[in-house]
């Protein structure tokens, strides 16, 4: 049983194939996926791939790259979207320095109302950082993100970062980077992490875990994600596999 917390089949680099790439996870031990929408379009694409598969669940909110774009009547889609059952997150949102095209403070502005919208639908949030680590700690707490929680994802950050945000309510969770060999940061924060904080995500087609490095990420690889945990924290497989789930499925309240 494993849970791929943060998916992007709603991508164009699945345009082609995407039943096949499910059936893979299937088969290679996949129970559930989170397909996470950051815009118009791919937040329509996850909505439909989670009313077509019951193990395909969404998260939908305003990526911070795409900040700008963001419009009240976006931020109403988002909360009336919030109500379908298959619904489980919002996100993913943050703040991204890295890339130079939407203004800080008008991140921190659509970062600040879609907390205050995941407090009102009483959804968990999906974090994206770039970049941004202190401004990201300063506005959850100033907008009491702790009183929904959710998951600080793809964490790249050090320990200390990481137990301000799990002190928040906040999973920690690791993806392909954790199983890179130069990946010393990484590697040193996922053994620090209890396991009861932990969760494991592909951000597929991104970040292509070894040995696969370079190609196409995809769900049925969160099982390199979940042996390199568990041989960092000296656990067995089944162990992490069956822990993480257990993890994702309280977050995003499914039975």
């Amino acid at each position: 049983m494993l849970f791929d917390t943060h998916a992007h089949l709603n991508a164009t680099q699945f345009s082609e194939d995407v039943e096949q790439v499910i059936e893979r996870a299937r088969a290679e031990g996949v129970s559930h996926i989170v397909v996470v929408g950051f815009d118009r379009p791919t937040i329509q694409r996850a909505m439909e791939l989670a009313e077509k598969y019951p193990f395909i669940y969404a998260a939908v909110g305003w990526h911070p790259v795409d900040a700008i774009h963001m419009t009240d009547e976006d931020l109403v889609m988002i909360e009336r979207l919030a109500a379908h059952p298959k619904v489980v997150a919002l996100g993913e949102m943050g703040l991204d320095y890295y890339w130079d095209q939407s203004p800080k403070d008008v991140q921190k502005e659509v970062f600040r109302k879609q907390i205050r919208l995941a407090k009102k639908v009483k959804l968990p949030i999906i974090i994206h950082n770039r970049d941004a680590t202190a401004d990201i700690v300063d506005i959850l707490r100033e907008e009491r993100a702790e009183e929904v929680g959710g998951v600080m994802h793809c964490f790249s950050g050090s320990i200390e970062v990481a137990r301000q945000c799990m002190d928040m309510n906040f999973y920690i969770s690791f993806g392909g980077p954790v199983t890179f060999k130069n990946a010393k940061k990484p590697k040193e924060v996922a053994k620090e992490i209890p396991l009861d904080r932990l969760l494991i995500e592909t951000d597929c087609p991104y970040l292509t875990p070894h040995p696969f490095r370079g190609k196409r990420n995809e769900p049925s690889y969160v099982k390199y994600i979940a042996e390199a945990i568990a041989e960092l924290k000296g656990l067995s497989f089944e162990e992490v596999a069956q822990k993480t789930s257990d993890n994702a499925k309280r977050l995003f309240g499914i039975v």
